[in-house]
């Protein structure tokens, strides 16, 4: 199994765990919450590189 699917994998048990024990709308907001703020620490030539970078690119 690749890293990329370990990831995914780990993911979605870590989605499902937080849907089991948080209620619903606090779940979905720390699995959309998380990203967003990992998105916003980068910097300013991160996000560019990032936005230019295709998605088959990003996991190498």
């Amino acid at each position: 199994m690749s890293n990329r699917a370990k990831v995914a994998v780990g993911g979605v048990a870590v989605g499902a765990l937080l849907l089991l024990f948080l209620p619903f709308w606090a779940a979905v907001l720390v699995m959309v919450g998380v990203p967003v703020g990992a998105y916003l620490l980068l910097d300013p030539s991160q996000r560019k590189r990032l936005r230019r970078v295709s998605r088959k690119e990003l996991g190498r």
